[in-house]
């Protein structure tokens, strides 16, 4: 049994579930997490005017008041000629998966959520998406040189990889908004959830699908 994650590393919504996704997990440790990033506005080269923050922000006021997580919502409006380009975060999520640390994927993913909204750092920029897991791996007791978190990043393995998980949360998963949460149990994938969701409620639905299952194979055996 494993759960998909399935999100954006600048998607607000995603920064609020992940508090939800923590906490579920902390459940369920004997359950593993993969998480598949979307790409929810990769390869964007619109510059984002004050309306347009100002719309962000919006989202941003929704996310908090739900998940009662901060935003960083000055540094937004005080960054000029930003692009909401989600793609190089994706890729620094992508390049974390692959360099096989042992570290909690989940942990790393947050780790660049707070980096952008709470921080305030550009998660568009290499330099500073370097940093963030480079600090990440570090503070979890895996030094790796910057230099060489910044060479898997830009290598053409990396972001095919990345491009990959784009296709599969489209084409595979069918999903065009995040977050969303499934549930790949003996082959078989079900959504628990196609939106926000706290925990308690994941967990409800998890159990119900286990009940479900439990069901289904006594009658086999019965």
């Amino acid at each position: 049994m494993k759960l998909i994650y399935v999100a954006d590393p600048m998607c607000s919504w995603c920064y609020g579930f992940s508090k939800e996704m923590a906490e579920l997990m902390e459940m369920n440790p004997e359950i593993s997490l993969e998480i598949v990033v979307g790409g929810l506005s990769a390869g964007s080269n619109k510059v984002l005017d004050d309306a347009d923050k100002r719309f962000r922000l919006m989202h941003w006021s929704k996310v908090e008041a739900i998940s009662g997580l901060p935003f960083n919502r000055e540094a937004l409006m005080a960054r000029e000629g930003f692009v909401y380009d989600s793609g190089p975060a994706c890729r620094a999520l992508v390049t974390a998966i692959k360099m096989n640390t042992g570290i909690s994927i989940l942990k790393i993913f947050r780790a660049i959520q707070h980096g952008f909204y709470v921080d305030g750092k550009d998660v568009t920029s290499p330099s500073e998406l370097v940093k963030i897991l480079s600090n990440t791996f570090a503070l979890e007791g895996y030094p790796v040189n910057d230099d060489l978190i910044l060479t898997m990043f830009n290598s053409e393995e990396i972001k095919l990889e990345t491009e990959n998980h784009f296709k599969t949360v489209k084409h595979t998963f069918g999903i065009s908004s995040f977050p969303a949460l499934l549930l790949e149990d003996h082959g078989e994938i079900k959504t628990i959830s196609a939106g926000y969701m706290a925990a308690n409620m994941l967990q409800e639905i998890m159990n119900k699908i286990s009940n479900q299952n439990d069901s289904v194979l006594c009658q086999k055996h019965s």
